[in-house]
């Protein structure tokens, strides 16, 4: 499982059936155009996603069904299965990707390759990496391609019920690595996933772990315009703003 240019695909799943056989076709189908090796981490499954994976074992690089601490625990253990040369993407029961990069060989070990997100069928999450990333995770790991030799050691702190992931991506940013946009780039979300869950306090403890309290502030004050903003557009004034155009709800 090894080679210049290679994709890691690890998919960590827990009573996953019902989605997971869609995901596994959607690795399938892009490996006519790209090297890649795919990694299941089954957390123990009882509802048959163990036959799902059976049925196409065939196909799969690696794959285990053990008991584990958690989802970021799993992510761990896919990330230590994988090659040391490889580019790592996590994709979870009921994601998909809908297309790679045309080559990953133009890619060094210390670029983080990332594209666009579908959040559902129509949602496009605009993927930033600059200081956005700062205040919040911008990026998500459906669309998000990590060399495993620039951090070789399992790298997702458990600690983190939800948002180890953006942990990973801060700190990828104070190591200073070089994140690239590549447009071919594009992965599918399924909707109801842990990232769902709103957890903004833990994302706020993130912030403030990697970049401090000036950082830490920012964010808060972003998340409670988030929350005040609806509001006001309900208000008076802003109703008559919008009739006479001069207020734009979009």
């Amino acid at each position: 499982m090894s080679g210049e240019g290679r994709i890691s695909v690890i998919t960590v799943v827990k009573d996953g059936a019902s989605h997971l056989e869609e995901t596994i076709l959607s690795v399938m189908d892009n490996k006519s155009t790209a090297a890649i090796d795919y990694i299941i981490i089954d957390g123990g499954s009882t509802d048959g996603t163990q036959d799902i994976i059976k049925k196409y074992a065939a196909l799969i690089s690696y794959w285990v069904s053990e008991q584990d601490n958690g989802i970021y625990d799993a992510m761990n253990k896919g990330w230590a299965a994988a090659a040391a040369d490889s580019f790592i993407l996590f994709l979870g029961a009921g994601d998909r990707i809908i297309s790679l990069p045309d080559t990953m060989i133009r890619y060094r070990s210390n670029d983080v390759v990332y594209g666009s997100a579908l959040m559902g069928e129509k949602t496009v999450f605009k993927s930033r990496a600059d200081f956005h990333l700062k205040l919040y995770n911008s990026l998500h790991h459906q669309a998000l391609l990590v060399n495993k030799s620039f951090h070789p050691a399992p790298p997702f702190n458990c600690r983190y019920r939800v948002y180890a992931d953006f942990d990973f991506n801060q700190r990828l940013l104070k190591l200073e690595a070089r994140f690239i946009f590549d447009p071919q780039f594009i992965g599918y979300a399924r909707s109801g996933g842990i990232s769902d869950k709103s957890g903004i306090w833990e994302s706020l403890k993130v912030v403030r772990g990697n970049f401090g309290f000036f950082w830490w502030a920012l964010a808060l004050s972003g998340y409670c315009a988030m929350k005040v903003l609806p509001f006001l557009k309900r208000l008076r004034p802003f109703r008559v703003f919008r009739k006479e155009g001069y207020y734009d709800q979009k």
